[in-house]
């Protein structure tokens, strides 16, 4: 479900908020009101998954991206499909075994992977996929 600002997301969610190591700042946005009042994609089942990564990990997840509105991803270069018009992260790795973070998320059932030098993308897409960044491929063939 789409909210168009954070603060209607507030709102509407309330105390329905299931997920503590989470905020809606962090999964809005950040085109910094450039085209939109912080839009949210609400989706619990991808953030029941987020949540759970937490919690397998046992420290915080850096999100460097979430939802983007399709403006924001067009000007920071996204696919034009991207997943994160609707829910996409990707979580930074430098505090973290990229592979384990990797294996966890696949256990838990997230479906679309990109890995990257600095970042690890995940998505709930219908037919899973993987890829990778320019120039990551043998940071994640490697232990």
């Amino acid at each position: 479900m789409l909210f168009h600002s954070t603060k209607q997301a507030a709102r509407a969610l309330g105390s329905a908020w299931y997920w503590p190591n989470f905020s809606l700042s962090e999964l809005s946005c950040r085109c910094a009101g450039r085209f939109c009042a912080g839009a949210y994609w609400h989706s619990p089942s991808f953030l029941d998954g987020l949540q759970s990564l937490r919690d397998r990990i046992g420290a915080p997840l850096r999100l460097s991206s979430a939802h983007r509105c399709p403006q924001w991803n067009a000007w920071v270069g996204g696919a034009p499909l991207s997943q994160h018009k609707s829910m996409a992260v990707d979580i930074l790795i430098t505090a973290h075994d990229r592979h384990e973070l990797l294996h966890h998320a696949r256990a838990i059932g997230f479906t679309g992977f990109g890995l990257a030098k600095s970042f690890l993308h995940l998505d709930q897409r219908i037919e899973p996929a993987m890829w990778y960044y320019k120039g990551s491929r043998e940071l994640w063939q490697t232990s």
